[in-house]
Protein backbone atom coordinates (compact mmCIF):
# COMPACT_ATOMS: atom_id res chain seq x y z
CA UNK A 1 0.00 0.00 0.00
CA UNK A 2 1.41 3.36 -1.07
CA UNK A 3 -0.04 6.55 0.44
CA UNK A 4 1.10 9.94 -0.82
CA UNK A 5 0.36 12.90 1.47
CA UNK A 6 0.70 16.12 -0.53
CA UNK A 7 0.99 19.81 0.24
CA UNK A 8 1.09 19.46 4.03
CA UNK A 9 3.20 21.41 6.48
CA UNK A 10 5.68 18.68 7.37
CA UNK A 11 6.86 19.12 10.96
CA UNK A 12 9.50 16.57 11.96
CA UNK A 13 11.22 16.96 15.34
CA UNK A 14 13.88 14.45 14.31
CA UNK A 15 15.19 16.20 11.19
CA UNK A 16 13.93 19.68 12.25
CA UNK A 17 12.07 19.95 8.95
CA UNK A 18 9.24 22.48 9.00
CA UNK A 19 8.12 23.19 5.46
CA UNK A 20 5.33 22.54 3.02
CA UNK A 21 5.94 19.37 1.08
CA UNK A 22 4.95 15.77 0.38
CA UNK A 23 5.39 12.51 2.24
CA UNK A 24 5.28 9.02 0.74
CA UNK A 25 4.40 5.90 2.72
CA UNK A 26 5.16 2.44 1.35
CA UNK A 27 3.65 -0.43 3.31
CA UNK A 28 4.59 0.16 6.98
CA UNK A 29 7.49 2.57 6.46
CA UNK A 30 8.02 6.18 5.44
CA UNK A 31 9.60 6.04 2.00
CA UNK A 32 10.30 9.63 0.99
CA UNK A 33 9.84 13.23 2.14
CA UNK A 34 10.32 16.17 -0.16
CA UNK A 35 8.98 18.92 -2.34
CA UNK A 36 6.53 17.89 -5.06
CA UNK A 37 7.16 14.16 -5.03
CA UNK A 38 6.17 12.70 -8.38
CA UNK A 39 5.19 9.24 -7.24
CA UNK A 40 2.38 6.86 -8.06
CA UNK A 41 0.30 5.83 -5.07
CA UNK A 42 -2.74 3.78 -4.16
CA UNK A 43 -4.08 6.80 -2.36
CA UNK A 44 -3.29 10.50 -2.55
CA UNK A 45 -4.20 12.70 0.42
CA UNK A 46 -4.35 16.48 0.01
CA UNK A 47 -3.09 17.91 3.32
CA UNK A 48 -3.15 21.57 2.26
CA UNK A 49 -3.28 23.82 5.31
CA UNK A 50 -2.60 20.91 7.66
CA UNK A 51 0.24 19.86 9.93
CA UNK A 52 1.80 16.51 9.03
CA UNK A 53 3.55 15.18 12.13
CA UNK A 54 4.88 11.86 13.40
CA UNK A 55 2.11 9.89 15.08
CA UNK A 56 1.62 11.10 18.63
CA UNK A 57 2.93 9.06 21.56
CA UNK A 58 0.94 9.32 24.79
CA UNK A 59 3.11 8.25 27.71
CA UNK A 60 0.27 8.18 30.23
CA UNK A 61 -2.96 6.30 29.50
CA UNK A 62 -5.22 4.15 31.66
CA UNK A 63 -6.81 1.41 29.53
CA UNK A 64 -8.44 -0.38 32.52
CA UNK A 65 -7.84 -3.76 30.88
CA UNK A 66 -7.97 -6.29 32.50
CA UNK A 67 -10.48 -6.11 35.32
CA UNK A 68 -12.07 -2.68 34.90
CA UNK A 69 -13.27 -2.93 31.33
CA UNK A 70 -16.64 -1.33 32.08
CA UNK A 71 -14.61 1.91 32.15
CA UNK A 72 -12.42 1.23 29.07
CA UNK A 73 -10.64 -1.64 27.33
CA UNK A 74 -7.76 -2.09 24.95
CA UNK A 75 -9.98 -1.87 21.87
CA UNK A 76 -11.97 1.24 22.83
CA UNK A 77 -8.92 2.95 24.27
CA UNK A 78 -6.97 2.33 21.07
CA UNK A 79 -9.91 3.66 19.02
CA UNK A 80 -9.98 6.81 21.14
CA UNK A 81 -6.25 7.19 20.62
CA UNK A 82 -6.62 6.91 16.84
CA UNK A 83 -9.31 9.61 16.90
CA UNK A 84 -6.89 11.80 18.85
CA UNK A 85 -3.93 11.32 16.48
CA UNK A 86 -2.14 9.02 18.92
CA UNK A 87 -0.40 6.02 17.35
CA UNK A 88 1.42 4.70 20.43
CA UNK A 89 0.05 4.37 23.97
CA UNK A 90 1.88 3.61 27.19
CA UNK A 91 -0.71 1.85 29.36
CA UNK A 92 -0.46 2.31 33.11
CA UNK A 93 -0.24 -0.79 35.34
CA UNK A 94 -3.00 -0.11 37.89
CA UNK A 95 -5.35 -2.68 36.39
CA UNK A 96 -7.13 -5.57 38.17
CA UNK A 97 -5.00 -7.55 38.68
CA UNK A 98 -2.03 -5.18 38.71
CA UNK A 99 0.48 -5.47 35.86
CA UNK A 100 3.24 -6.87 38.04
CA UNK A 101 4.36 -9.99 36.17
CA UNK A 102 5.32 -10.99 32.65
CA UNK A 103 2.26 -13.17 31.96
CA UNK A 104 -0.07 -10.24 32.51
CA UNK A 105 2.06 -8.03 30.30
CA UNK A 106 1.83 -10.74 27.61
CA UNK A 107 -1.98 -10.67 27.87
CA UNK A 108 -2.07 -6.98 26.98
CA UNK A 109 0.56 -7.35 24.29
CA UNK A 110 -1.25 -10.22 22.60
CA UNK A 111 -4.71 -8.65 22.81
CA UNK A 112 -3.40 -5.35 21.47
CA UNK A 113 -1.56 -7.05 18.62
CA UNK A 114 -4.80 -8.75 17.56
CA UNK A 115 -7.40 -6.06 18.15
CA UNK A 116 -5.93 -2.57 18.70
CA UNK A 117 -5.70 -0.04 15.89
CA UNK A 118 -2.60 1.59 17.41
CA UNK A 119 0.54 0.44 19.23
CA UNK A 120 -0.08 -0.40 22.88
CA UNK A 121 2.92 -0.72 25.20
CA UNK A 122 2.20 -1.99 28.69
CA UNK A 123 4.08 -0.33 31.56
CA UNK A 124 5.04 -2.63 34.45
CA UNK A 125 4.36 -2.02 38.13
CA UNK A 126 7.28 -1.33 40.46
CA UNK A 127 5.98 -3.42 43.36
CA UNK A 128 3.83 -6.53 43.63
CA UNK A 129 0.19 -5.58 43.71
CA UNK A 130 1.32 -1.96 43.85
CA UNK A 131 1.40 -2.42 47.62
CA UNK A 132 4.84 -0.87 48.05
CA UNK A 133 6.17 -3.82 50.03
CA UNK A 134 8.08 -6.05 47.60
CA UNK A 135 9.54 -5.39 44.14
CA UNK A 136 7.81 -6.92 41.14
CA UNK A 137 9.86 -9.10 38.77
CA UNK A 138 11.00 -6.10 36.74
CA UNK A 139 13.53 -8.04 34.65
CA UNK A 140 10.95 -10.58 33.47
CA UNK A 141 8.53 -7.82 32.51
CA UNK A 142 11.25 -6.01 30.55
CA UNK A 143 11.97 -9.24 28.66
CA UNK A 144 8.25 -9.33 27.83
CA UNK A 145 8.48 -5.81 26.42
CA UNK A 146 7.59 -3.21 29.06
CA UNK A 147 9.20 0.12 28.07
CA UNK A 148 9.10 1.56 31.60
CA UNK A 149 8.00 0.91 35.17
CA UNK A 150 5.61 2.96 37.27
CA UNK A 151 3.44 2.85 40.35
CA UNK A 152 1.09 5.36 38.76
CA UNK A 153 -1.79 6.29 41.00
CA UNK A 154 0.50 6.41 44.00
CA UNK A 155 4.13 6.74 45.06
CA UNK A 156 6.35 4.01 46.46
CA UNK A 157 6.70 5.44 49.94
CA UNK A 158 9.47 3.02 51.00
CA UNK A 159 12.43 5.06 49.78
CA UNK A 160 14.97 2.23 49.97
CA UNK A 161 12.73 -0.12 47.99
CA UNK A 162 12.15 2.57 45.40
CA UNK A 163 15.89 3.24 45.16
CA UNK A 164 16.46 -0.47 44.46
CA UNK A 165 13.87 -0.32 41.67
CA UNK A 166 15.60 2.70 40.16
CA UNK A 167 18.93 0.88 40.26
CA UNK A 168 17.35 -2.02 38.35
CA UNK A 169 15.79 0.38 35.86
CA UNK A 170 19.15 2.05 35.30
CA UNK A 171 20.78 -1.32 34.62
CA UNK A 172 17.99 -2.32 32.21
CA UNK A 173 18.00 1.11 30.53
CA UNK A 174 14.33 1.91 31.09
CA UNK A 175 12.80 5.01 32.69
CA UNK A 176 10.79 5.18 35.89
CA UNK A 177 7.50 7.05 35.45
CA UNK A 178 6.78 8.74 38.78
CA UNK A 179 3.42 9.69 40.25
CA UNK A 180 4.55 12.12 42.96
CA UNK A 181 2.22 12.06 45.94
CA UNK A 182 3.04 11.81 49.64
CA UNK A 183 0.18 9.59 50.75
CA UNK A 184 0.66 10.56 54.40
CA UNK A 185 -0.19 14.17 53.53
CA UNK A 186 -3.20 13.58 51.27
CA UNK A 187 -5.68 12.42 53.89
CA UNK A 188 -9.14 12.75 52.32
CA UNK A 189 -8.31 15.69 50.04
CA UNK A 190 -10.28 15.87 46.81
CA UNK A 191 -9.20 19.19 45.22
CA UNK A 192 -6.49 21.80 45.51
CA UNK A 193 -6.07 23.40 48.91
CA UNK A 194 -6.88 27.05 48.25
CA UNK A 195 -9.65 29.63 48.42
CA UNK A 196 -11.87 27.50 46.18
CA UNK A 197 -11.67 24.45 48.45
CA UNK A 198 -12.59 26.66 51.39
CA UNK A 199 -15.49 28.13 49.41
CA UNK A 200 -16.75 24.61 48.61
CA UNK A 201 -16.00 23.42 52.18
CA UNK A 202 -13.98 20.50 50.80
CA UNK A 203 -10.70 19.03 52.08
CA UNK A 204 -7.74 20.18 50.04
CA UNK A 205 -4.52 18.70 48.65
CA UNK A 206 -1.56 21.01 49.16
CA UNK A 207 1.26 21.59 46.68
CA UNK A 208 3.60 20.02 49.22
CA UNK A 209 1.92 16.64 48.66
CA UNK A 210 3.45 16.62 45.17
CA UNK A 211 6.55 18.71 45.79
CA UNK A 212 7.98 16.56 48.60
CA UNK A 213 8.04 13.45 46.41
CA UNK A 214 9.29 15.37 43.36
CA UNK A 215 12.28 16.48 45.45
CA UNK A 216 12.90 12.98 46.80
CA UNK A 217 12.67 11.37 43.37
CA UNK A 218 15.03 13.87 41.74
CA UNK A 219 17.55 13.20 44.52
CA UNK A 220 17.23 9.45 43.85
CA UNK A 221 17.67 9.98 40.10
CA UNK A 222 20.90 11.85 40.83
CA UNK A 223 21.98 9.07 43.18
CA UNK A 224 21.19 6.11 40.88
CA UNK A 225 21.61 7.62 37.42
CA UNK A 226 18.21 6.23 36.48
CA UNK A 227 16.09 8.20 34.01
CA UNK A 228 13.23 9.65 36.06
CA UNK A 229 10.13 10.88 34.25
CA UNK A 230 7.76 12.96 36.38
CA UNK A 231 4.14 12.31 35.47
CA UNK A 232 1.39 14.96 35.34
CA UNK A 233 3.29 17.85 36.97
CA UNK A 234 0.88 20.38 38.43
CA UNK A 235 2.74 22.74 40.76
CA UNK A 236 5.00 25.74 40.56
CA UNK A 237 7.41 23.81 42.79
CA UNK A 238 7.61 20.88 40.39
CA UNK A 239 8.37 23.26 37.51
CA UNK A 240 11.01 25.03 39.59
CA UNK A 241 12.69 21.76 40.61
CA UNK A 242 12.64 20.50 37.03
CA UNK A 243 14.38 23.72 35.97
CA UNK A 244 17.09 23.13 38.56
CA UNK A 245 17.43 19.45 37.58
CA UNK A 246 17.93 20.44 33.95
CA UNK A 247 20.57 23.01 34.89
CA UNK A 248 22.46 20.32 36.79
CA UNK A 249 22.18 17.92 33.84
CA UNK A 250 20.29 15.27 35.78
CA UNK A 251 18.57 12.39 33.94
CA UNK A 252 15.08 13.76 34.55
CA UNK A 253 12.18 14.56 32.22
CA UNK A 254 8.60 15.59 32.92
CA UNK A 255 5.14 15.91 31.44
CA UNK A 256 2.17 18.24 31.78
CA UNK A 257 -1.40 17.24 30.95
CA UNK A 258 -3.72 19.49 28.93
CA UNK A 259 -6.08 19.94 31.87
CA UNK A 260 -3.28 21.38 34.00
CA UNK A 261 -2.10 23.85 31.37
CA UNK A 262 -5.68 24.85 30.49
CA UNK A 263 -7.67 25.01 33.73
CA UNK A 264 -7.20 26.17 37.31
CA UNK A 265 -9.17 25.50 40.46
CA UNK A 266 -11.07 28.74 39.87
CA UNK A 267 -12.66 27.11 36.79
CA UNK A 268 -14.23 24.36 38.87
CA UNK A 269 -18.01 24.03 39.08
CA UNK A 270 -19.24 23.11 42.55
CA UNK A 271 -20.36 19.50 42.77
CA UNK A 272 -19.09 18.55 39.29
CA UNK A 273 -16.70 15.61 39.75
CA UNK A 274 -15.56 15.92 36.14
CA UNK A 275 -13.18 18.50 37.61
CA UNK A 276 -11.82 15.97 40.12
CA UNK A 277 -8.40 14.69 39.12
CA UNK A 278 -5.14 13.69 40.77
CA UNK A 279 -3.09 15.80 41.02
CA UNK A 280 -5.83 18.41 41.25
CA UNK A 281 -6.30 21.58 39.26
CA UNK A 282 -4.04 24.14 40.90
CA UNK A 283 -3.91 27.96 40.98
CA UNK A 284 -3.20 30.44 38.22
CA UNK A 285 0.32 30.88 39.59
CA UNK A 286 0.98 27.16 39.20
CA UNK A 287 -0.49 27.12 35.68
CA UNK A 288 1.74 30.02 34.61
CA UNK A 289 4.82 28.21 35.92
CA UNK A 290 3.87 25.12 33.91
CA UNK A 291 3.32 27.20 30.76
CA UNK A 292 6.72 28.82 31.17
CA UNK A 293 8.36 25.43 31.69
CA UNK A 294 6.72 24.09 28.53
CA UNK A 295 7.80 27.16 26.58
CA UNK A 296 11.39 26.82 27.78
CA UNK A 297 11.54 23.05 27.16
CA UNK A 298 12.15 22.47 30.86
CA UNK A 299 9.09 20.21 30.64
CA UNK A 300 9.49 18.14 27.50
CA UNK A 301 6.32 16.06 27.19
CA UNK A 302 2.56 16.55 26.89
CA UNK A 303 0.60 13.47 27.98
CA UNK A 304 -3.07 13.03 28.82
CA UNK A 305 -3.37 10.84 31.94
CA UNK A 306 -6.47 9.50 30.15
CA UNK A 307 -8.49 8.08 33.06
CA UNK A 308 -11.96 6.88 32.07
CA UNK A 309 -14.69 6.20 34.61
CA UNK A 310 -18.36 5.30 34.34
CA UNK A 311 -21.06 7.96 34.35
CA UNK A 312 -22.42 6.55 37.60
CA UNK A 313 -19.05 6.85 39.32
CA UNK A 314 -18.53 10.43 38.19
CA UNK A 315 -22.06 11.44 39.19
CA UNK A 316 -21.15 10.95 42.86
CA UNK A 317 -20.13 13.78 45.15
CA UNK A 318 -16.65 15.32 45.00
CA UNK A 319 -15.73 13.39 48.13
CA UNK A 320 -16.91 10.03 46.78
CA UNK A 321 -16.21 10.17 43.04
CA UNK A 322 -12.95 8.69 41.67
CA UNK A 323 -10.14 10.92 40.47
CA UNK A 324 -9.53 11.29 36.74
CA UNK A 325 -10.73 12.58 33.37
CA UNK A 326 -10.44 11.34 29.79
CA UNK A 327 -8.07 13.11 27.42
CA UNK A 328 -7.10 11.11 24.33
CA UNK A 329 -9.65 12.78 22.08
CA UNK A 330 -9.08 16.37 23.22
CA UNK A 331 -5.31 16.73 23.69
CA UNK A 332 -4.53 17.96 20.16
CA UNK A 333 -7.22 20.64 20.19
CA UNK A 334 -6.33 21.86 23.69
CA UNK A 335 -2.62 21.98 22.83
CA UNK A 336 -3.25 24.03 19.70
CA UNK A 337 -5.87 26.28 21.31
CA UNK A 338 -4.10 26.93 24.61
CA UNK A 339 -0.42 26.64 23.70
CA UNK A 340 0.30 27.04 19.98
CA UNK A 341 -2.31 29.71 19.20
CA UNK A 342 -1.38 31.70 22.29
CA UNK A 343 2.32 31.62 21.48
CA UNK A 344 3.50 29.51 24.40
CA UNK A 345 4.99 26.85 22.12
CA UNK A 346 5.63 26.50 18.38
CA UNK A 347 4.19 23.76 16.16
CA UNK A 348 7.67 22.18 16.19
CA UNK A 349 7.63 22.11 19.99
CA UNK A 350 4.20 20.50 19.84
CA UNK A 351 5.59 17.71 17.65
CA UNK A 352 8.56 17.35 20.01
CA UNK A 353 6.47 17.18 23.18
CA UNK A 354 3.77 14.90 21.80
CA UNK A 355 5.92 12.58 19.68
CA UNK A 356 9.68 13.10 19.37
CA UNK A 357 10.55 13.43 23.05
CA UNK A 358 8.35 10.53 24.23
CA UNK A 359 9.97 8.32 21.59
CA UNK A 360 13.41 9.28 22.86
CA UNK A 361 12.58 8.81 26.53
CA UNK A 362 11.25 5.26 26.08
CA UNK A 363 13.74 4.32 23.35
CA UNK A 364 11.28 3.89 20.46
CA UNK A 365 13.95 4.36 17.83
CA UNK A 366 11.68 3.94 14.82
CA UNK A 367 8.97 6.33 16.02
CA UNK A 368 8.65 10.05 16.65
CA UNK A 369 10.21 10.81 13.27
CA UNK A 370 9.27 11.32 9.62
CA UNK A 371 12.70 10.31 8.37
CA UNK A 372 12.61 7.75 5.48
CA UNK A 373 12.88 4.23 6.84
CA UNK A 374 11.03 5.03 10.09
CA UNK A 375 7.67 3.49 11.01
CA UNK A 376 4.76 4.90 9.02
CA UNK A 377 2.99 6.41 12.02
CA UNK A 378 1.67 9.80 10.89
CA UNK A 379 -1.00 12.27 11.96
CA UNK A 380 -2.58 14.97 9.78
CA UNK A 381 -4.04 17.90 11.76
CA UNK A 382 -5.96 20.95 10.58
CA UNK A 383 -4.84 23.62 13.09
CA UNK A 384 -7.48 26.13 11.97
CA UNK A 385 -10.60 23.97 12.10
CA UNK A 386 -12.89 25.04 14.93
CA UNK A 387 -15.38 22.81 16.70
CA UNK A 388 -17.13 22.31 20.01
CA UNK A 389 -16.08 19.38 22.18
CA UNK A 390 -18.99 16.96 22.60
CA UNK A 391 -18.37 14.07 24.97
CA UNK A 392 -21.28 12.16 23.42
CA UNK A 393 -19.18 11.82 20.26
CA UNK A 394 -16.19 10.30 22.09
CA UNK A 395 -15.42 6.72 21.11
CA UNK A 396 -13.88 6.14 24.54
CA UNK A 397 -16.22 4.50 27.01
CA UNK A 398 -15.38 7.36 29.35
CA UNK A 399 -17.26 10.63 28.89
CA UNK A 400 -15.82 12.20 32.05
CA UNK A 401 -14.40 15.48 30.79
CA UNK A 402 -14.64 19.05 32.08
CA UNK A 403 -14.25 20.26 28.49
CA UNK A 404 -17.71 19.29 27.22
CA UNK A 405 -19.12 22.26 25.28
CA UNK A 406 -15.77 24.04 25.04
CA UNK A 407 -14.96 25.70 21.70
CA UNK A 408 -11.51 24.76 20.42
CA UNK A 409 -9.29 24.85 17.33
CA UNK A 410 -7.30 21.99 15.86
CA UNK A 411 -8.87 18.86 14.38
CA UNK A 412 -7.26 15.51 13.69
CA UNK A 413 -8.09 14.75 10.05
CA UNK A 414 -6.25 11.45 9.60
CA UNK A 415 -4.25 9.01 11.68
CA UNK A 416 -1.98 6.45 10.01
CA UNK A 417 -0.43 3.67 12.08
CA UNK A 418 1.92 1.16 10.55
CA UNK A 419 1.00 2.40 7.09
CA UNK A 420 -2.75 1.83 7.63
CA UNK A 421 -5.35 4.58 7.90
CA UNK A 422 -6.84 3.91 11.34
CA UNK A 423 -8.90 7.09 11.58
CA UNK A 424 -10.20 9.60 9.07
CA UNK A 425 -12.40 12.61 9.78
Amino acid sequence: MRILIKNGRIIDPDTRMDQVGDLLIEDDKISAVGDRLEETADRVVDASGCYVMPGLIDMHVHLRDPGLTYKEDIITGADAAAHGGVTTILAMPNTKPVMDDASRVAYVKNKAREFAKVNVLQVGAITRGMKGEELADIEAMVREGVPAISEDGKSVMNTQLYREAMQIAKRLNIPVLAHCEDIDMVRDGCMNEDEKSREFALPGISNAVEDCIVARDIILARDTGCHLHLCHCSTEGAAMMMRAAKEYGLPVSAEVCPHHFTLTSSDMIEGDANYKMNPPLRTGKDRTALLEALRDDVIEVISTDHAPHSEEEKSRSMLEAPFGIVGLETSVALTITELVDKGWITPMQMAEKMSGNPARIVHLDNKGSLRPGKDADVVVINPEEEYTIDVNRFVSKGKNSPFNGRKVKGKVKMTICGGLVVYED
